[in-house]
């Protein structure tokens, strides 16, 4: 897409971006997302739980606020029941609540597979604005949620997964980035984006490239959901999970024999309603840290740094 010529466009679709940042005035800007997919758990209300959280999250990782949102809605009004329906809106709705938003529409349309998602406005103030163009040489890489999503869906979709495992992994996907993002505004952070569809090496490369330079990785600080590792095994791997590894895999190094790991497969692991990834100086790491452990005891671990641009986009050390 070309860009607009418009100089109040703070942010659009060019650098990977979560979202759209459109400037009203120097200290207020409208922030603009949507999503929308279809069911990845049986659970109508959950299911609705985790499109809204997952929409949400945009707002969240350039550092703003949500204020309202539109229900998109596709349904099978003639095979399902509209209690199925009305369990996926309150389900969303609930999460937009606790956003401290509001629900002001939507638009269905029928369709022979159930798909739900919301589009999302907040607000921001452009000076304390997050972005995937301003990581540093320097800053450390935090990530706040663990990683697995993506496996224990398709486990589960194909009756594999234990209930428990998927307990927690539902429990990490409706959880909001609400706390993360605003604890990111409070330290002083200018870099996040969140971590979805492209896992965590597509969209480390997206911050990569966005803000010139490289990231180096340590694979054995990832952050795991608990039974992920049990489950990343080839038949629960997805076609996204390929091609997200297709999709970089010419930029990246790898160190110290860092290829042969079994964890390799979490960089590439499609994530839904996953954590933000911060990139912020060292020393604001700790306090980044704290605010979200005194919060709910939401994760923020550290699990890479970055450096000046050399000739990978992402150095991946075991």
């Amino acid at each position: 897409m070309a860009r607009p010529s418009d100089p109040n466009l703070l942010v659009g679709a060019e650098h990977f971006s979560d979202a759209g940042v459109y400037r009203l005035a120097d200290n207020l800007a409208v922030v603009q997302t949507l999503d929308f997919f279809a069911p990845v758990v049986d659970d109508p209300y959950v299911f609705g739980q985790i499109a809204a959280a997952n929409a949400l999250s945009d707002v969240y990782a350039v550092g703003g606020t949500p204020r309202t949102a539109l229900n998109i809605v596709g349904f099978p009004y003639d095979e399902l029941e509209m209690e199925v329906l009305e369990a996926i809106l309150d389900g969303g709705s609930e999460r937009i609540e606790a956003a401290g938003a509001v629900i002001v529409g939507g638009h269905s349309v029928r369709d022979k597979e159930v798909k739900y998602g919301l589009s999302v406005t907040g607000v921001v103030d452009p000076r304390n604005m997050l972005s995937n163009t301003a990581a540093r040489p320097g800053d450390v890489l935090l990530l706040t949620k663990a990683l697995g999503t993506g496996l224990i869906i398709a486990a589960n979709l194909a009756e594999r997964c234990p209930a428990d495992v998927l307990e927690k992994a539902c429990a990490s996907m409706v959880r909001l980035n609400r706390l993360a993002s605003e604890a990111a505004v409070a330290v002083g952070a200018k870099a996040a984006t969140d971590v979805t569809g492209f896992g965590l090496a597509g969209h480390l490369y997206e911050l990569a490239v966005a803000s010139g330079v490289t990231v180096e990785l340590e694979l054995h600080r990832l952050p795991l959901l608990p039974g992920a590792a049990a489950l990343a095994t080839v038949e629960n791997f997805t076609g996204a999970l390929g091609t997200n590894r297709e999709h970089v895999s010419a930029s990246m190094q790898f160190i110290d024999g860092a290829e042969e790991s079994p964890l390799l497969t979490f960089l590439f692991d499609p994530q839904t309603s996953g954590g933000l990834l911060i990139a912020l100086p060292a020393e604001s790491a700790d306090e980044l840290q704290g605010r979200c452990r005194e919060g709910d005891g939401e994760l923020a671990t550290v699990i890479g740094s970055v450096t000046t641009r050399g000739e990978a986009h992402l150095v991946i050390r075991p």
